[in-house]
This record gives C-alpha cells, sequence and structure tokens, in this order.
C-alpha cells in the first residue's frame, strides 16, 4: 500500500480531515453566542478556528502513533487507514508531525493570550495534554473508558466557552447550555468509532467505555447523546434565554433518528459510513445552532 500513495497523501491520511468537523463545530456555536451577546470579533474567532484544528490534527497524529505502538492498530483494523500502521509513514514522522501541529496551535494560543489574556494558556495548555494523554502516556484516557469523557469536556464546554471567552472576555451563561450539543455529538462519533472496534480493542487491551458496557448499552448512549443534542435547542427556546430561531438545529431531528436505528443494526466496518454521517451531522447541527444564535440578535427577538 505505501508504494502506491505519494507523500502529500499519505499526510492528508494520517491528518484525517474528516473528523475536522469536531474542530470547527465548537468554534461555530461559540461565535454564535458571541455575535448574541453582541462581542464577536473576527481576529480572535479566526484564530480559535485555526488553533483547534491545529489541535485536532495533532491529537490525530498522536493517536496514529501511540495507537500503533500499543497494539491497538493491526492488520485487521476495521476503521480508516492509520498511516503508521500501514507503513505510509514512520513513527517518528508522526511524531514530528504531532508536535509540529501542536507547535502551530501554540502560535495561535499565544496570539489569544495577547487578546483575552493569561486564562487562554491554561485552555491550550490541558487541551494539548489531554490530545497527547488520550492514548499517549503512563495512564491513556482512551485506554481506560474516560474517553467518552474527554470528548465531552474539550470538544463541549472548553471550545465553545473559550472560543466565546477570547472575544467577549467572558462566559455568559448562554454558552454553557450551547456546549451540550456540541459536545454530545462529537462524543457520539466516537462512540461509532469504539463501537466499530470493539471487539478488536478489547483483544489489545484498550477498554473503551464500549468494550465496559457492550454494544447494547452503547447504542443506547448513542442514542441518549443525540436525543440530548435536539432537546438543548428546544430548552433555550423554551426558557427564553434566546430566540425562537435557536429551534433551527432540531430540523436535524428526523435525521439523528436515522443514524440510531443504523447504528443499532450494523457493526464493524458497516458502521464506517455512520461515522462520516455523524460527523457532518455534527457540522450541520453546529451551523444551523450558530445560525440561529446570529439570526435571532439580528432579528431583535
Amino acid at each position: 500500500m505505501s508504494a502506491k500513495v505519494s507523500g502529500a497523501r499519505a499526510w492528508v491520511l494520517a491528518c484525517r480531515p474528516a473528523t475536522l468537523t469536531a474542530a470547527v463545530a465548537p468554534v461555530l456555536v461559540g461565535t454564535g453566542c458571541a455575535v448574541a451577546l453582541g462581542r464577536f470579533s473576527p481576529g480572535p474567532a479566526l484564530a480559535a478556528l485555526f488553533g483547534a484544528m491545529c489541535i485536532q490534527i495533532g491529537t490525530n497524529l498522536a493517536n496514529d502513533v501511540f495507537d500503533f505502538e500499543k497494539g491497538a492498530d493491526t492488520a485487521e483494523r476495521l476503521g480508516p487507514v492509520r498511516a503508521v500502521q500501514a507503513g505510509l509513514l514512520s513513527a517518528a514522522q508522526v511524531r514530528t508531525g504531532m508536535w509540529m501541529a501542536f507547535g502551530l496551535a501554540t502560535l495561535a494560543g499565544a496570539y489569544l493570550v495577547c487578546v483575552a489574556g493569561w486564562p487562554v494558556v491554561a485552555i491550550g495548555v490541558f487541551s494539548i495534554a489531554s490530545g497527547i494523554a488520550y492514548t499517549g502516556g503512563p495512564y491513556p484516557l482512551g485506554y481506560h473508558g474516560l474517553g467518552d469523557l474527554f470528548v465531552m469536556l474539550f470538544f463541549g464546554f472548553v471550545a465553545v466557552c473559550g472560543t466565546v471567552y477570547v472575544q467577549a472576555g467572558e462566559v455568559p451563561l448562554l454558552a454553557w447550555p450551547a456546549a451540550i450539543p456540541v459536545g454530545a455529538i462529537a462524543t457520539a462519533v466516537l462512540v461509532v468509532n469504539n463501537l466499530r472496534d470493539r471487539e478488536q480493542d478489547a483483544r489489545a487491551g484498550k477498554r473503551t467505555l464500549a468494550v465496559r458496557l457492550g454494544a447494547r448499552a452503547t447504542v443506547l448512549e448513542y442514542a441518549g447523546l443525540l436525543c440530548a443534542a435536539e432537546l438543548v435547542p428546544l430548552g433555550l427556546a423554551l426558557d427564553q434565554m434566546t430566540s425562537p430561531w435557536v429551534l433551527l438545529p432540531v430540523a436535524t431531528a428526523p435525521w439523528a433518528l436515522w443514524l440510531v436505528r443504523q447504528i443499532a443494526s450494523r457493526r464493524g466496518r458497516e458502521l464506517n459510513p455512520m461515522l462520516k454521517a455523524t460527523a457532518l451531522l455534527l457540522l450541520v447541527h453546529a451551523s444551523l445552532f450558530a445560525a440561529g444564535l446570529i439570526a435571532g440578535t439580528f432579528s431583535g427577538q
């Protein structure tokens, strides 16, 4: 396989661009909150987006090399090609790429520190450290069933609230519930991945939550996460925290229901299209959520 893949293509595969929806979505929603607060700032918003994408790429590269070294990625892998396992790139090359991605994220962070102050340092340090610790280090989070919590925390609350903070200098009450749908669907993406790899992970000693809970409970977890994502906009509208425009993402509810049914009936490689579909749902839901927040502001409702 390595002879048929160019160096550039190998790096694209290793960076896994399809996963970048998890980096883009919270910045969209966080920026929507900043607009609703009347504190939108394009420079910090773009820097937050760039930094989030670099951290996501760095985390992907870390997963590629650390999963291979821990024996979780083998020739039996059911998911997309991993560069180190497939021999497309060496472990040393991917490590170098990982540190370069995190270095670029640090540059974006340095600008955001100048704009928003030293709290950004804590956000950046913990985000990068968690990206490495997900599969690396002495206690890899993903190997001990903590991956779902990690994604909900960092791709939901930290990323959304952090995006608002660098633009507005504060985290409004609205940002906390607004972070839940983003974190929930991002976690659902991980759930599909772990459900697909459950048997292989168990053999490799990777005790993900899917391994610990079993297939049936994992499907229920997925359904619960998507349900939460659809209910939060409804709660915000009923509580009048923002305008009725915030109900826009509820239009994805039939799609979410279809996905739950598909996840319940598929296993193994059959879940790969559902992984991509869930990642796309994340982007669409977040885009509609952000649009609803912004539309409410300009409509005066």
